[in-house]
């Protein structure tokens, strides 16, 4: 996510279409035996529709500060943003409220753990956010692995949070040549990412909570081109899948950002562009129904419980491309949740248990008098 509104920066290119039709009755076969049908426990004490948002706690831009003290009660996952690197390949994470100078009315340290409570006793998750446009993270070493480590979990004591929020973008994540099974990846920054995580987890235990928030480049677009490969593709091309698929257990929630993004084919081995209902839908049908990884039928990811997903979006216009007016995201969620309201793509299931939505950022909304919170309030009766 940006610190501030950024321009569309990625030039993604229209590939002619992977003969892939044939895949994707391997792809169902595979959710099959992947995903049984009772459903998954709640993660982490979650409302069954939950929603997630960004709070610019160590910077400024142009919507305002906000005390955590003040975030509505609509959001039920707080993410602040964001920790920071030291370097990019330090692995030493440092997170600090907005400077005085910078944010009017920022409140004390002793007043946001206050505000941090507060939120956790009435229900709601607070967490560190780490990457963000500015933070480049490449835990190149075992080293800094273990640094990343030891400041997260000082970050977390520190303010007493439940967990953490990867929001890892830009050229944190790649893959090196040869690194092409996502199920056993070899590359430093991703097997040293996946180690740290673990690590987090097995100290702060089941109640530690993990969100991610990737871009469709490291997720999505894997259906299609899967790292370097053998044409010298783009290596961070779904690069996050190796550390979904590793975690998907200790995974609380994944809110891909349908938003800053290229076309994207979908399932239907179409193009989807984002901004309206079609772009969500497709999107979310390949994480629920699983896909095969750079056309290769034998090498699938398989589903995520819908438990584990919300569909992450710009919560206005100011806030990032792509943003989704309210009645066309809920014709997404009719379509995702009720199997109605479809439009042209039609998905390969309904999952009245899709998690809810995410968005960038609390900030934003509360720009525009809370339109993205309210619309997912009276969507859900909350």
């Amino acid at each position: 996510m940006p610190h501030a509104p950024r321009p569309h920066r990625r030039s993604w290119l229209r590939t002619a279409a992977l003969p892939l039709a044939l895949a994707l009755t391997g792809v169902l076969a595979a959710q099959a035996t992947a995903a049984p049908d009772a459903p998954a426990p709640a993660a982490q004490d979650l409302p069954e529709h939950a929603l997630a948002g960004y709070l610019h706690s160590s910077f400024a831009n142009g919507s305002g500060y906000t005390r955590l003290a003040d975030v509505p009660d609509s959001w039920d996952i707080i993410d602040l943003a964001f920790g920071e690197p030291t370097s990019p390949t330090s692995g030493d994470i440092r997170f600090e409220l907005c400077p005085q100078a910078e944010c009017p009315g920022v409140e004390s340290e002793e007043e946001f753990k206050a505000a941090v409570a507060q939120k956790q006793a009435q229900g709601k998750k607070v967490q560190l956010s780490i990457g963000g446009q500015n933070g480049q993270v490449r835990l190149t070493t075992e080293e800094a692995r273990d640094t990343f480590v030891s400041s997260v979990s000082s970050i977390i004591d520190r303010y007493g949070l439940d967990g953490l929020d990867i929001d890892f973008e830009g050229n944190s994540l790649s893959l090196d040549e040869g690194d092409t099974d996502f199920k056993n990846p070899t590359t430093p920054v991703i097997v040293n990412l996946i180690s740290a995580v673990k690590s987090l987890k097995a100290k702060y235990g089941e109640d530690f909570t993990l969100t991610m928030a990737p871009e469709t480049f490291f997720v999505q677009l894997g259906y299609q081109r899967y790292g370097p490969g053998t044409s010298q593709g783009d290596p961070r091309a779904g690069a996050y899948l190796p550390v979904l698929h590793a975690l998907r257990d200790d995974l609380t929630l994944l809110h891909v950002q349908d938003y800053n993004s290229g076309p994207i084919m979908g399932l239907d081995d179409q193009y989807h562009q984002m901004g309206g209902a079609d772009f969500h839908i497709a999107m979310t049908d390949m994480l629920l129904t699983g896909f095969p990884v750079g056309g290769d039928t034998g090498n699938v990811f398989p589903a995520l419980p819908p438990e584990k997903v919300a569909i992450g979006l710009p919560a206005s216009t100011e806030a990032g491309n792509g943003h989704t007016p309210p009645a066309e995201v809920n014709k997404a969620l009719d379509c995702l949740t009720k199997g109605g309201d479809c439009g042209g793509y039609e998905p390969h299931g309904s999952w009245p248990a899709l998690r809810g939505l995410m968005a960038w950022s609390v900030n934003w909304d509360l720009f525009h008098q809370g339109e993205f919170a309210k619309n997912f309030d009276g969507y859900f009766g909350g």
